[in-house]
């Protein structure tokens, strides 16, 4: 195996090229990379897009066009750590646009992948040994959409 580590790769049906200029236009440390075509031998039509490298955040992945036969679940998802409640408005407006909320800061984006949005702090505060603290703030989550920081500081707090 090379040193370079794991590639993710996100199956689409003829959205490839879209999703990775989508989430590189989100992500900072961010670049769009090698574009491989179907030729004559291939299963989509020659000179379409087959595959598309790309990085966002410093991730990398290819977004393989391989048709109908898989969908996107939440058995997989992606997890995006925010400092504060700037960086999960921003991450939830932009992923959310033409996708769907889900509960616990979970969303749908219009390609159907899965992410998390929350404040890295939650992760503190729901493991939190004092358990009324950590039972209190995992409720309020639950009521949750996007995540609300400030409400879940003021349940971790008991306010």
């Amino acid at each position: 195996m090379t040193a370079d580590g794991f590639t993710t790769c996100l199956w689409f049906d003829g959205q490839a090229e879209e999703a990775a200029d989508h989430y590189i236009s989100i992500f900072k440390n961010s670049r769009l990379g090698r574009v491989g075509r179907y030729t004559e031998a291939g299963h989509g039509p020659a000179g379409s897009v087959m595959v598309v490298e790309f990085e966002a955040n410093g991730q990398k992945f290819v977004a393989l066009n391989g048709g109908p036969q898989f969908k996107f679940s939440e058995a997989i998802s992606f997890q995006i750590p925010c400092d504060d409640q700037d960086e999960v408005d921003y991450y939830w407006s932009r992923l959310t646009e033409g996708g769907e909320e889900g509960p616990c800061g979970w969303l749908k984006d219009k390609f159907g992948v899965s992410w998390q949005v929350f404040p890295a702090e939650l992760i503190d505060m729901i493991g939190d040994p004092d358990p009324a603290r950590a039972k209190r703030v995992t409720e309020a989550m639950y009521a949750m959409s996007k995540i609300d920081l400030a409400a879940l500081r003021k349940a971790h707090a008991g306010e």
